[in-house]
C-alpha cells in the first residue's frame, strides 16, 4: 500500500462539507464540527470520549485535541492541546488560558472562547495548532507523513 503525503497548505486549505441541520448552529459548534472533521482527515485519526463531559480527537489511542470542560458555560467553547513549538508563544492571546502544573510543564495549552467570541475568525490558527498537536502526540512516522518529511 502506497503512503499518502499530505502537504501543510492542503491540509490547512480543506474545507470540510457540513451538513445544515434544521436548528441553527452557534458558530462554537460549528467550530467543533469543522476542527472535528479537518482532524478526522489525519492519518489514523478516531473521536472519542475524553474525561467527562470533553470529547477528543486520538491518534493510535492517545488524546491530542479536546473539546469542552467540566465548568464550562453554555454557548462557550473549551480547546485544549499540546504545543511543544508555540506554548510559551501564544500566552499573549486574548482567548488563552493560563496553563498550571503538569499542564504547563509539558506544553498543553487551553483556549477558551465565550459565547461573544468569534472563534470562526480563529479557525485557520486552530487548525495548525490541531496539526502541530497531532504530530506531538502521533507516532514518528504519522508526524512526519502529515509534515511532508521523508518517512
Amino acid at each position: 500500500m502506497q503512503s499518502q503525503r499530505l502537504s501543510l497548505a492542503s491540509i490547512l486549505s480543506y474545507r470540510p462539507v457540513v451538513p445544515r441541520k434544521k436548528s441553527k448552529q452557534t458558530p462554537h459548534h460549528q467550530a467543533e464540527a469543522e476542527l472535528t472533521e479537518f482532524g478526522l482527515t489525519l492519518p489514523e485519526t478516531e473521536v472519542g470520549p475524553g474525561w467527562p463531559p470533553t470529547r477528543c480527537l486520538k491518534v493510535r489511542g492517545k488524546m491530542f485535541y479536546v473539546f469542552g470542560d467540566r465548568k464550562e458555560p453554555e454557548g462557550a467553547l473549551t480547546l485544549i492541546m499540546k504545543l511543544p513549538i508555540s506554548a510559551e508563544m501564544v500566552q499573549d492571546l486574548y482567548y488563552v488560558r493560563e496553563t498550571k502544573g503538569w499542564f504547563r510543564q509539558h506544553n498543553w495549552v487551553i483556549a477558551h472562547f465565550s459565547e461573544e467570541d468569534d472563534i470562526l475568525a480563529e479557525m485557520e490558527t486552530l487548525k495548525a495548532w490541531l496539526i502541530q498537536s497531532y504530530c506531538a502526540m502521533a507516532p514518528k512516522k504519522l508526524a512526519k507523513l502529515v509534515r511532508g518529511e521523508a518517512v
